[in-house]
């Protein structure tokens, strides 16, 4: 699975206001829910809560994973947020995070999920791509950045 495969152009946001960890949530939340409108804003608040309560998914570098399995949610769907300022998301190096790429996967994908978590730790592991990521200054810069 490629990244263009799961992050429309209409998921990708930015710098977006958040001064915490539950403001991102939300508004990652709130994008989801108007790209897939048969999923409620709260049902993907709360899946994406309920996996941080298990850790962190800050991996460090700025970035966070968030993500979560949804029943009722078709195809995985990406979204892709940055912040102006870096927001303390309980990262594993303890530093702020300024860029959120978040997956909802369908509640029956499993291994579809780790593979497609894979794909996109690593193309963020590229440090040319995370730079044009921060770099970028509106939504259609984000979005090329990261394909």
């Amino acid at each position: 699975m490629e990244i263009k495969d799961i992050l429309s152009p209409d998921c990708a946001h930015c710098a977006v206001e958040g001064s915490s960890k539950k403001r991102i949530l939300e508004t990652i939340s709130l994008i989801a829910s108007e790209h897939q409108p048969d999923i409620e804003q709260a049902t993907v608040l709360a899946s994406l809560m309920n996996r941080e309560k298990m850790g962190s998914t800050g991996i460090g570098n700025g970035i966070a994973l968030p993500h979560g399995r949804l029943q009722g949610l078709k195809d995985v769907t990406a979204i892709l947020v940055t912040t102006k300022t870096g927001v303390d998301f309980d990262a594993m190096d303890n530093r702020p995070v300024d860029i959120f790429f978040a997956i909802l996967v369908p509640e029956d994908q499993a291994d579809g999920h780790l593979q497609t978590l894979a794909t996109i730790a690593g193309k963020l592991n590229d440090k040319e791509t995370v730079q044009a990521i921060r770099d970028a200054n509106n939504d259609d810069a984000l979005i090329k950045a990261i394909l």
